[in-house]
């Protein structure tokens, strides 16, 4: 009976990450440019050692890559709100300075006059650096990520001053993976040392004025959690009739 235990927990214990995954994107429906990557399989392999042919035992073969599905979009009209198109990714320094790439598009300009996002991710230009731009100052992206600026004070028709490139890329052909502050990375042979990497055949673009939602499906993400939740219970009622199945056989032996 102790196998039997021991193989309803190994399920229990490899099914383990899955469900927090599930969890973790449950929570993420609202989040703006949030992406789901986490899949996780059970296989059947022979344990080894001393036993029968039949000792199997349930092992989770799991694969981390950013699914860059698009999300919803909601029309804002604001003009630091930007949807990044198709596959393409947005270049932020990551709290430890390193480059890393993200898919929120709600840009602000904080109180240092330095462009971020709503998770407080200094965006990056083409050159690597943080993009400063005026206080007070108009300010407009393009569909190709320049960012433009124009003086609200002058009399007349205003120049638009170019004031930088927004880093984004086009991520069809690249692997992303999460880091665990929750951006992105490149992995591959293609990617530089710094992190970064080049766009594929496809140019990459934005959409301003809009946001782009999360790409996990609330409906489905409910009914892989209350799946995962009764495959919980499962195991746990095998340990406890294993249990009452070897109470008795002890019971039986102690009477003869």
């Amino acid at each position: 009976m102790d196998r039997l235990i021991y193989t309803a927990l190994a399920g229990i214990n490899e099914r383990r990450p899955q469900r927090q995954v599930q969890s973790n994107d449950l929570a993420n429906v609202s989040t703006v440019g949030f992406k789901k990557s986490f899949k996780q399989a059970l296989i059947s392999i022979k344990t080894r050692g001393d036993g029968y042919d039949t000792r199997i035992q349930p092992q989770a073969r799991s694969a981390d890559r950013i699914n860059l599905d698009p999300g919803a979009r909601m029309v804002t009209n604001k003009a630091l709100d930007i949807a990044l198109d198709n596959k393409t990714v947005m270049g932020v320094q990551a709290p430890n300075g390193e480059l890393a790439f993200t898919r929120r598009g709600d840009l602000r300009v904080n109180n240092s006059g330095i462009l971020e996002n709503g998770q407080g991710h200094i965006i990056l230009s083409e050159e690597g650096g943080p993009i400063s731009v005026p206080l007070g100052f108009n300010i407009t992206i393009t569909r190709d990520g320049t960012v433009v600026t124009k003086d609200p004070n002058v009399v007349g028709v205003a120049p638009n001053v170019i004031v930088a490139q927004l880093l984004i890329r086009e991520a069809k052909d690249t692997f992303l993976t999460r880091r665990e502050d929750g951006l992105f990375q490149a992995i591959g042979q293609n990617v530089e040392e710094n992190g970064d990497f080049e766009s594929g055949d496809v140019v990459p673009s934005i959409t301003p004025g809009v946001l782009e939602g999360s790409n996990v499906n609330p409906i489905h993400a409910m009914v892989n959690l209350i799946e995962h939740e009764r495959d919980y219970e499962s195991q746990v009622r095998i340990i406890k009739e294993a249990k009452t199945l070897d109470e008795s056989g002890t019971t039986m032996m102690r009477n003869n």
